[in-house]
């Protein structure tokens, strides 16, 4: 007989311990738990069975992985967490006793904290590094923008600062800036780095009130450990650029509110300098060779020089194949996708599969190379009343050239009325005199900027489609996401033609018709319960019909269904019928996982479909004040249909 196991001892009980028993393994106050847990990475557990990880108990208690717990029983941070409490009861007791001098040299000698063995750990190879930089980025940018308080020292403040200014001097430098978009929260931003994209969002230039409710200590840790992060990285990228790290700072340009020009980007020049004893040591340190190595190496080199001009014959009949691969003269494709079908049309299906590879990746890196010098040989100048550090960065993240008006900051390169400048970001209805008289140029308004990186070419600064244009007074067009994906059904495109949207009144008309379709269905539904009632659990197995199968089926016996709008009823009906035969093999739980998608889904097309009638409605509104006549002879039903649209 084997050993009789004591309950409670085996099993998930030993894989999991709460917080109370981590405090006291540990022996650490439950704020020190928390910052630990913070900088090592380590969260919270959920038991798959609570009850019996808690041994028949039920009361709420936080519970963590035991081999989390004993891992942090060896980190360094707990003798500096044990320091720290020792200097600070010192400090207290010297400055009771009012024993400043002493005070003063316990000061200095005080512990500190560093976190390079952290990021280590957490980040084994660079580019587990870059991807975690989203959240490290947001943070750094806006806590770069926030007033010093008791928690967040000046010290950390000016760190952020430093931070977000030499990171946008390193997109700068690399033309890694790929999307930008403006939304209410702030800027957003993405870069590609390494094939790794990094979007982060930087708060507009308003002064920060710094809230009441937000636990400012737990933030305090997250930016410290991003703040240590960020400079790992930094020193990684801008030493691939051969450039020094961290770059000069000019207190002078600084205190001028000079922006991105008050740090000064030098080249590397000692490690050029180190570069070359160390070819010196090598060819020293170089084993000598032998006359039978000599003549290998000789026949070796007219092996290398036959299999040279065999390539290049190969090379010149995969020109004279496809010339227009190599044509300089010939556009760029817009994008991947066209360079591609471009590439496999010219060789053909039956071609040879390793020349396309070749040719679609030279024409990705000329697309690639043209959207990243957008602005280049281009001159901006900024208003007053534009936002000068985002247009600033995002021009000269293209290659373009920037001045600034002086309000805006000191040590602008280019004055108003160069003639150099080839366009004026202008942010007023008008023009004022002084800036009409200015030499001749392009006025346009900011979003045009950004409009044009996200499409990648240079856009139309009047006469646009969904608007009179950028010019300064003009309509903008909408300012679209570009991190949404248009071809979903389950996204809304404000750029789709007339002809693709329901014109306005047919939508109220719709609407209408629609709502007394659905009332006559709930007095159906009414009926239909109080009738079947007794086969409530069979019921509960059905599927809903979609809404638009359900619409189409319930439509008005007076208006006959033509022969497409019979189709796609067929066609919601068979996929609802799919659907509940679908349904009826899932367990509960893929049940409430479906029905949770599905709810998701119709909640998005709900929205969509509000904006669609939003759209509609201006634009019938707007139609209606261009042709007043029309709208005069409109009866009083389709007036109150038409109200009754605006309140829903």
């Amino acid at each position: 007989m084997g050993k009789i196991k004591k309950k409670g001892t085996t099993g998930a009980v030993k894989n999991y311990i709460s917080r109370r028993q981590a405090l006291k393994k540990l022996q650490i106050s439950l704020k020190d738990f928390r910052r630990l847990c913070i900088l090592k990475g380590i969260y919270p557990r959920e038991p798959a069975n609570k009850k019996k990880v808690n041994k028949g108990s039920t009361a709420p208690t936080t519970w963590y992985y035991r081999k989390d717990i004993q891992y942090l029983l060896h980190e360094p941070l707990l003798a500096k967490f044990r320091e720290w409490k020792i200097f600070a009861r010192k400090m207290a007791r010297l400055l009771t006793k009012r024993q400043w001098s002493t005070a003063e040299a316990l000061e200095e000698n005080k512990p500190v904290f560093t976190f390079d063995h952290l990021i280590r750990e957490r980040y084994p190879t660079f580019t587990d590094a870059l991807r975690d930089l989203d959240d490290a980025l947001s943070m750094i940018f806006l806590f770069a923008t926030m007033p010093s308080t008791n928690v967040l020292k000046k010290d950390l403040i000016e760190s952020c600062q430093r931070k977000s200014a030499e990171f946008l001097h390193y997109v700068i430098q690399s033309r890694c800036l790929r999307k930008t978009f403006i939304s209410i929260k702030g800027i957003y931003y993405q870069v590609e780095i390494k094939g790794q994209p990094i979007t982060w969002i930087v708060p507009h230039q308003f002064s920060q009130t710094v809230p009441t409710d937000v636990d400012f200590k737990v933030m305090h840790t997250f930016l410290q450990l991003y703040d240590t992060l960020l400079g790992f990285v930094m020193f990684r990228l801008y030493s691939e650029l051969n450039l020094k790290y961290p770059p000069a700072l000019d207190a002078a340009k600084d205190a001028g509110a000079a922006g991105l020009d008050a740090l000064t980007l030098e080249s590397a020049g000692d490690a050029k300098d180190a570069a070359a004893p160390a070819a010196v040591v090598q060819a020293a340190n170089a084993p000598k060779l032998t006359a039978e190595d000599k003549k290998r190496l000789k026949s070796l080199k007219s092996k290398i020089a036959s299999i040279k001009d065999t390539s290049d014959d190969a090379d010149v009949t995969m020109a004279e194949a496809s010339p227009a691969a190599d044509d300089a003269d010939e556009p760029v494709a817009e994008d991947f996708d066209e360079a591609m079908d471009a590439d496999g049309a010219a060789a053909g299906e039956e071609g040879d599969i390793h020349s396309k590879p070749l040719v679609t990746y030279s024409a990705l890196s000329r697309t690639l190379s043209s959207k990243q010098s957008l602005f280049s040989n281009l001159v901006f100048y900024i208003s007053r009343e534009v936002p000068r550090s985002a247009v600033e960065f995002v021009l000269r993240a293209f290659g373009a050239t920037v001045g600034w008006d002086a309000v805006l900051g000191a040590g602008s390169p280019v004055a108003a009325d160069d003639p150099r400048i080839t366009h004026h970001l202008v942010d007023r209805p008008s023009l004022p005199e002084s800036v009409a008289n200015l030499p001749r140029r392009v006025f346009v308004q900011p979003q045009w900027v950004f409009d044009c990186v996200n499409a990648g070419k240079l856009l139309l600064v009047a006469g646009t489609e969904h608007g009179t244009g950028y010019a300064p007074g003009d309509s903008l067009p909408p300012h679209l996401s570009p991190f949404v994906d248009e071809a979903s059904p389950l996204e809304y495109n404000p750029t789709l033609s007339d002809d693709e949207e329901v014109d306005a009144h047919e939508m109220v008309e719709e609407d209408a018709a629609l709502a007394d379709s659905d009332e006559e269905d709930e007095d159906e539904d009414e009926e239909e319960d109080e009738a079947d009632s007794e086969d409530d659990d069979e019921d509960a197995m059905e599927v809903e019909e979609p809404k638009n199968a359900k619409k189409l089926a319930a439509a008005p016996a007076t208006k006959k269904l033509t022969a497409a709008q019979k189709a796609k009823a067929k066609v919601a009906q068979e996929e609802a019928d799919r659907l509940v035969m679908a349904k009826l093999m899932m367990s509960n739980k893929d049940k409430k996982l479906f029905e949770a998608i599905k709810r998701t889904e119709q909640k998005k097309q709900d929205e969509i479909k509000n904006l669609k009638r939003k759209k509609a409605m201006i634009s019938a509104a707007k139609s209606d004040k261009a042709a007043p006549a029309a709208t005069t002879g409109s009866g009083p039903k389709e007036a109150k249909k038409a109200k009754k649209a605006r309140t829903q």
